[in-house]
């Protein structure tokens, strides 16, 4: 068995995205490409977006830490930390209102 802490995995995350130029950055915690299932911790600086794009399979989104907001269409969803959000099937986007760290979990 193998146990990570999503709160130290956030918060590295948080302090390489304040870094990176892009205002972003992820880590892979489990699964990959070679899985039906893979987790990623994402950490957005405030003001940052992951532009629109389609999810390749069921997928949520659980807030870690901060606030962000989940753009499908028309429709908008705000969420914060310990919310859990589904994400729609269609072309969707995500926006830091403030500097965020969430466990995206995508099923293939």
């Amino acid at each position: 068995m193998d146990k990570k802490s999503l709160t130290a995995v956030a918060r590295q995350q948080l302090k390489l995205a304040a870094a990176a130029s892009s205002g972003r950055s992820s880590q892979t915690i489990y699964g990959g490409h070679q899985r039906s299932l893979r987790q990623t911790v994402v950490a957005l600086r405030a003001g940052e977006a992951l532009a629109e794009h389609d999810s390749p399979g069921e997928a949520t989104l659980l807030v870690l830490s901060g606030t962000l907001s989940l753009v499908a269409g028309d429709d908008s969803w705000k969420g914060s930390t310990g919310d859990m959000l589904i994400i729609p099937a269609s072309r969707h986007s995500v926006e830091a209102l403030e500097d965020v760290a969430f466990l995206l979990t995508v099923a293939k």
